[in-house]
């Protein structure tokens, strides 16, 4: 959530950020935000002099009583209850202002970081750098939904089955690949400096409104009514709200979480190749990495996230590339995300496997999380990174390994798996 004080002090600042972002109703939004704003001071402002008047008033009715001056206190009794139902109204008609001006405070994304180019879609995000080589299959190679098929490594009929479309069964060794690739990237986290977090994978409302997936990705999440509690659709939100009202000790900065969970979103998507087989879930495994640091490491912190990611993919021989989001597809709470793709030769596409995000002080003053500087309580910055999530990289790793006697992992994974071939 953005700032008052900066939506007050740098209102042109913001409203450039929100056209970046093509937010059309950025002008109309902002200014009523600061209409509310306004109106709220004025009404504190008007609540406290009432207060501090009654409460004067309090203090001569005392000394009246005592010099036997009866009517002189009445007097000031009446007053005093006239100043006792304009704070009662008053306070009524701030809470309500607060209350329509946080609502609108939610509505506003957060502004872009100045390196955030322009653009209003994916086909206008930037190349940073790719990496690796794309490998070249055969005229008879496999789409990852027929060597799923080929192997009996995952079954989409059973999911259905069970649950619905978007709810794959692994079994056998693709069962035993997916355990290998968290416990991969959890160990990688680990002897990055990462310590290992096991989260729920339900959270209450103001844990969903404390990162940001509240109100904006309502839709998108699986609800439980009775119980108001949501699934979530990813590590981040549970691990970023540990530290929800909280203010961190300066020698405990920055703080580092790694953690693996099931994730869950509503939106899988529709017909066609871009959502088939492992393409889009309604569940899926992925191990997310956490970042909370004072601000002026955050974008430092950033590049060795991305940079961690980027060495995951290395050490699978996946090849990949960078992207930088424009402002028009990046996510509502990030002031600057990278996105990771690995090629998906089968496929002929790039497949998005992680997003790297630096959230600034957005998620932050929604969260409370606030750290000491020189005795004056200041916000952090969170960032947070898929580390990997595991459909597409599977997606992925079964394409482009694909040969005549079964699907060669890589290396690194063969300890993991206990087998370094699918099919063997």
């Amino acid at each position: 959530m953005l700032q008052l004080s900066v939506l007050r002090d740098q209102t042109e600042l913001v409203l450039a950020g929100l056209a970046k972002r093509h937010y059309p109703t950025g002008p109309a939004d902002v200014a009523a935000i600061l209409d509310l704003d306004q109106r709220r001071r004025q009404l504190q402002t008007s609540h406290d002099s009432a207060q501090a008047e009654a409460n004067e008033l309090a203090r001569q009715i005392g000394g009246l009583m005592k010099a036997g001056d009866k009517a002189g206190a009445e007097t000031l009794k009446a007053r005093t209850a006239e100043l006792k139902q304009h704070t009662q109204t008053a306070a009524a008609e701030l809470a309500q202002v607060e209350k329509d001006q946080q609502q609108l405070l939610y509505k506003l994304p957060n502004i872009p970081h100045a390196s955030v180019p322009e653009g209003r879609g994916a086909a206008d995000n930037e190349v940073v750098r790719e990496h690796g080589t794309k490998p070249t299959l055969g005229s008879d190679a496999l789409p990852h939904w027929d060597l799923i098929k080929k192997y009996d490594i995952i079954d989409f009929e059973l999911g259905v089955k069970i649950t619905g479309a978007g709810f794959p069964v692994y079994k056998n060794q693709g069962a035993r690949l997916q355990r290998a690739l968290v416990n991969f990237f959890l160990d990688q986290a680990r002897d990055a400096g990462y310590t290992e977090m096991q989260p729920p994978i339900l959270v209450n409302e103001a844990s969903g409104y404390g990162t940001g997936q509240l109100p904006d990705k309502e839709g998108q999440m699986y609800h439980d009514a009775k119980d108001d509690l949501y699934l979530i659709p990813t590590a981040e939100v549970p691990l970023t709200n540990i530290y929800r009202d909280e203010i961190v000790p300066v020698e405990k900065l920055p703080v580092r979480m790694a953690g693996y969970t099931p994730c869950f979103r509503r939106e899988a998507g529709s017909w066609g190749a871009d959502v088939r087989g492992l393409n889009r879930l309604h569940q899926f495994d992925k191990v997310e990495i956490v970042q909370i640091t004072e601000p002026e490491h955050s974008y430092a912190a950033l590049e060795g996230m991305l940079s961690h990611v980027e060495g995951l993919l290395q050490q699978l021989g996946l090849p990949y590339r960078v992207l930088r989001l424009c402002g028009g597809d990046m996510g509502f709470t990030s002031a600057l995300t990278y996105d990771l793709e690995v090629w998906s030769a089968a496929q002929g596409r790039w497949l998005e496997v992680s997003s790297v995000s630096n959230f600034e002080t957005y998620q932050a003053n929604r969260l409370k999380c606030r750290y000491k500087v020189d005795g004056k309580t200041q916000l952090l910055h969170t960032l947070n990174g898929s580390a990997l999530a595991l459909p597409r990289i599977v997606a992925a790793l079964l394409e482009n390994n694909q040969t005549s006697a079964g699907i060669e992992l890589p290396q690194v994974l063969h300890g993991y798996c206990g087998f370094e071939r699918i099919g063997a």
